[in-house]
């Protein structure tokens, strides 16, 4: 039920207990100080009668220093110990005994019943204060510690709460830096794959490019090759044509020095047969002397025969050169018509 107070309700009952104890406390002061005085005139001697306010004011001082300093300890929470409590009862004794004194003396029941209310009032509510100042201060500590337990479980559940929400958070941020992570990653891969292909790509370009260039090269060299073989062919041609060219004219040379030869000799020599008119070399002349070839003759002639076909000697007779000039000749041929053979290769 105190739990559900609030903290200005507890200081308004506060309050309210501390304005009823002072009330009561200056109605007592007020009445006892009326009610002893006169005690106190009729007991003191004559001439000190206006000394006669002072011992109830004493008392009644005493009775406000206890009240005053018994809230206190109450409020701080503490026991002040037995002299204050042997004070406070003092004191309202005192009070009691001050005020019914004069109806005691006289006999006066009634008198002591009505003056000993503000007494007994006053010690009364001096007790009483000081008992709700206590259980007010007790109640006070239990709604605190239990307010201050609640806040600190407020407190803990929203530290709690504050640890969840943060590893929740990190969990959301580590979840989008390893997202981030995996993107970037398959970034990089995407890039080194395209970077590859382009690699690839460039260097298929390059594989076909010099293929292409060394296609369209080896197609040039079989073109030129081709060319050159061609070109071999005519000048191999042209020379075996003028070859044979050159063999015709000098047979045909020859013929006509044989002929001019053996008819000179005939007509010159002595015992020409003659038959029908056509001299008979066979059988009347005798062996004819046969001249040298002038030197491009002999190179042409000798170059005429293939190889084999006849002797060394036989060519050398029939040119009129010797035999090793016929057969240096013969070996210069045989070179020349091995180089083109091996430049076609």
């Amino acid at each position: 039920m105190l739990e559900s107070l609030s903290a200005e309700q507890i200081r308004s009952a506060e309050k309210t207990l501390s304005y009823g104890t002072w009330a009561i406390t200056a109605g007592a002061v007020l009445f006892s100080v009326l009610t002893v005085t006169p005690l106190v005139e009729r007991v003191t001697p004559d001439g000190w009668d206006r000394t006669a306010p002072i011992l109830p004011l004493v008392v009644d001082t005493a009775v406000v220093i206890v009240v005053r300093l018994d809230a206190t300890v109450a409020r701080l929470g503490g026991t002040s110990g037995a002299w204050p409590a042997v004070l406070r009862w003092m004191t309202g004794l005192m009070t009691l005994l001050l005020n019914i004194g004069d109806s005691a003396l006289d006999g006066n029941a009634v008198g002591v019943a009505v003056h000993s209310v503000a007494p007994l009032l006053l010690i009364a509510t001096a007790e009483a204060g000081l008992a709700y100042r206590r259980a007010i201060n007790r109640a006070v500590d239990r709604i605190e510690r239990s307010r201050a337990a609640e806040i600190e479980q407020r407190e803990q559940q929203q530290r709690a709460d504050r640890e969840r929400e943060r590893a929740d958070r990190e969990h959301r941020e580590q979840e989008a830096r390893d997202h981030a992570e995996k993107v970037e990653r398959e970034r990089a891969d995407r890039e080194a794959s395209e970077r590859a292909a382009e690699r690839d790509h460039a260097a298929r370009m390059e594989r076909e490019r010099l293929d292409r260039e060394a296609e369209a090269r080896r197609e040039q060299r079989e073109y030129e090759e081709r060319v050159r073989r061609e070109e071999q062919q005519r000048e191999d041609a042209l020379r075996r044509e003028q070859r044979e060219q050159a063999d015709r004219s000098r047979a045909d040379q020859q013929a006509r020095e044989v002929v001019s030869l053996a008819s000179r000799e005939a007509v010159e020599g002595d015992g020409v047969n003659t038959v029908n008119g056509v001299v008979n070399t066979a059988v009347n002349s005798s062996p004819t002397r046969f001249t040298k070839m002038a030197e491009g003759d002999a190179r042409s002639y000798l170059r005429s025969f293939r190889e084999g076909e006849k002797s060394v000697r036989q060519l050398a007779e029939e040119t009129g050169w010797s035999i090793g000039w016929v057969a240096n000749r013969l070996r210069e041929s045989s070179a020349e018509e091995s180089e083109p053979a091996e430049a076609v290769v």
